[in-house]
């Protein structure tokens, strides 16, 4: 059943829970904007190097050995399709390479080249990372933080 259009002179209202202040936000609400302004400072701190949140898993599973795209993916947990679109901006940057399989002519292999490496080596600065997170957070209330999220994946 549709919902009623307001009248024309009628003025706009935020929906219900939109004007509110975090302190009444649901707990889920509050864990999903924390992690979108976690996420933007990451994906700052990563475009550094043309990375993102989502490519440099990408770069971290290759670090281990050359894989195929299906791989990546189900190692990933993600679309073969988001994986071609990530190893293709990978290989724009110059982080990965795709060769053919030897086994397989309709299958690549993408690897880790020189360049990937160093981005991943020249990003993993544990201060700078950690930064990105801590905002007005005390040492104590950091690590409750992170305990509390630990449980919570767990």
């Amino acid at each position: 059943m549709p919902y009623p259009s307001p009248p024309d002179h009628a003025e706009p209202t935020p929906g219900p829970g939109v004007a509110e202040p975090p302190e009444a936000w649901p707990t889920g609400r509050l864990l999903s904007a924390a992690a979108r302004r976690v996420e933007r400072a990451w994906d700052a701190y990563l475009a550094q190097w043309s990375l993102s949140h989502a490519s440099l898993p990408v770069l971290a599973v290759l670090a281990g050995g050359g894989h195929s795209q299906r791989e990546i993916a189900d190692h990933l947990g993600v679309t073969e399709q988001t994986t071609s679109r990530i190893i293709a901006g990978l290989e724009r940057s110059g982080y990965v390479r795709r060769s053919p399989h030897p086994d397989d002519r309709r299958r690549h292999i993408v690897e880790i080249t020189g360049e990937g490496y160093g981005a991943l080596t020249a990003l993993n600065v544990p201060d700078a990372i950690a930064g990105l997170v801590t905002h007005d957070l005390d040492d104590a209330e950091l690590a409750d933080l992170r305990r509390l999220l630990i449980r919570f994946l767990g």
